[in-house]
């Protein structure tokens, strides 16, 4: 059956017949009126990484049209601590690329994701959604280049203990059911980002999986497809609202805590990054990877130690970056190097016809695959605010093209050995490592805000808002003692399981 090319999950791109990133308030008009929506939910990043929700009713056609204008009053000081309540008012207003329909309101509703503006009708300067713009706007300015990303968003599902086909700790990756009890979960997950938007690559078990106290955890990741760096952030925030409204639906739990016990895989957010030109990428050439990539991955490697400000950010964080535990501590990159900070993943820079070897009857297939290569930053976890992350990662790729010695600092901070080996402890040695808790972050941050204040992309407000956040858990040695007290490490993991 031959697809048509407007094949779409999403009923409004199917209904506009347009991609999403064309749509316009007419546009969300003729779809609420020639479907009876009755409602349309304001949705917008707070600073505590979630988002919140303003639900308005659509009484008739004039006021619809007047509210998708101009937007709605909200209390900025309640939604970020940095805001003085003496001058609070911000305005919210909808960004109509990023409309879709409700999937969990009993009445018909649309959903749409807004951008903070100031009481001159400027953009907030400290708004998440507003840094990840200038970053990307900065870094198309400065390197003549597009910066894209995706995430792979890790989370646990935790439910009753099974009796029946159960599998081994730490065994869980890619498996199948009925051994992985929330295939099916996972799968209504997937289908309802997608119907409201989201770019999705695939979803499997992942390696964390474990019984305790009467209860099964197991490990789930959905992976995202590489899309300009603002999109992506978009699409992960709207696919944790939906994971987790999904969960309490079933009557689930889900968390995507960076660490939820000792001794088990915590759950990590990794970013795959590309630089594309004139929408084609530049992270290869004759078949290896460019010095643009190598660049980029240079100012990863330099911003390293300050993006954990971003990335991993309460004190359960720095319990998943330990040694063993799929994720990193040394600050270097490699080659398919599962405990380095930075992977440069397979990328289909072969030269043999896989498709053809594995199908016979099919022709010579030629299309050049080479796009698809990216390069993984490993550190980040659920607790990162995703916008906030993709902005830094977005500064730091723009610092490394922009300095001098970046191809010099991408050849020392190469590593081809698992570092975590004892052989391989004199180069684990000459590296530089990781932050072990938010207090070095924040120190980190402070020693290298001039980066991210560049250009003007984060705003002074922003990173000192971040700096005493990471300061006020005074968290110096906590890792150390959790480690020692069962009882200290749950209270921690309780208190952060529904971060982010």
């Amino acid at each position: 059956m031959e697809l048509k090319s407007s094949y779409t999950l999403n009923p409004l791109a199917a209904f506009l017949d347009k991609p999403r990133t064309e749509f316009t308030k007419n546009d969300i008009i003729r779809y609420v009126l020639s479907n009876d929506i009755r409602m349309i939910n304001f949705r917008y990043a707070a600073a505590d990484g979630r988002l919140k929700t303003l639900n308005i009713p659509i009484p008739d056609e004039k006021y619809l049209d007047s509210v998708l204008a101009h937007g709605e009053r909200v209390d900025g000081s309640s939604l970020f601590p940095y805001i003085e309540a003496g001058s609070s008012d911000l305005y919210v207003i909808p960004r109509f690329s990023t409309t879709y329909v409700d999937p969990f309101s009993a009445i018909p509703t649309l959903g749409v994701f807004c951008s903070y503006f100031n009481k001159e009708g400027l953009p907030l300067e400290s708004a998440p959604e507003n840094t990840l713009l200038k970053a990307s706007e900065s870094f198309r300015r400065h390197t003549g280049f597009e910066f894209e990303a995706m995430g792979e968003l890790e989370f646990y599902v935790v439910d009753k203990e099974s009796s029946l086909y159960n599998i081994p700790d730490q065994r869980g990756y890619h498996e199948s059911s009925p051994f992985t009890k929330f295939e099916q979960f996972r799968c209504e997950a997937i289908y309802n980002i997608c119907k409201a938007g989201g770019e999705i690559k695939y979803g499997h078990s992942e390696v964390g999986n474990f019984t305790r106290n009467g209860k099964i955890y197991e490990q789930n990741e959905i992976e995202f497809l590489v899309t300009p760096v603002t999109r992506a952030a978009d699409q992960l925030m709207l696919a944790k609202w939906i994971i987790r409204n999904l969960a309490y639906k079933w009557g689930l739990d889900v968390t995507f805590a960076p660490k939820i016990t000792a001794g088990q895989a915590g759950s990590g957010l990794h970013f795959h990054t590309r630089i594309v030109r004139d929408d084609k990428s530049v992270m290869t050439e004759n078949g290896r990877l460019s010095d643009t990539a190598r660049k980029a991955i240079a100012g990863y490697m330099k911003c390293a130690s300050s993006l954990t400000a971003f990335g991993n950010t309460n004190p359960t964080s720095y319990f998943r970056l330990v040694p063993h535990q799929e994720a990193p501590t040394s600050i270097c990159w490699g080659d398919r190097n599962r405990s380095v900070l930075v992977r440069v993943p397979l990328g289909w820079t072969g030269k043999n016809n896989m498709l053809l070897a594995a199908n016979p009857l099919e022709s010579s297939h030629s299309e050049n695959a080479t796009d698809k290569q990216t390069v993984e930053l490993r550190s980040p976890d659920g607790s990162a605010d995703i916008y906030n992350i993709l902005s830094g990662l977005t500064v730091a790729a723009r610092t490394g093209l922009e300095s001098a010695d970046a191809l010099k600092v991408a050849e020392e901070t190469y590593v081809d050995v698992n570092i975590h080996q004892n052989e391989n402890s004199a180069k684990l040695n000459s590296l530089r490592q990781l932050p072990v808790s938010c207090a070095e972050s924040a120190k980190e941050l402070k020693k290298n805000r001039d980066i991210y204040q560049k250009d003007g992309v984060f705003s002074p407000q922003l990173i000192d808002g971040i700096i005493t956040l990471l300061e006020s858990y005074n968290d110096s040695g906590l890792r150390e003692e959790a480690e020692k007290d069962p009882v200290k490490m749950a209270d921690l993991v309780e208190r952060f399981y529904h971060c982010g």
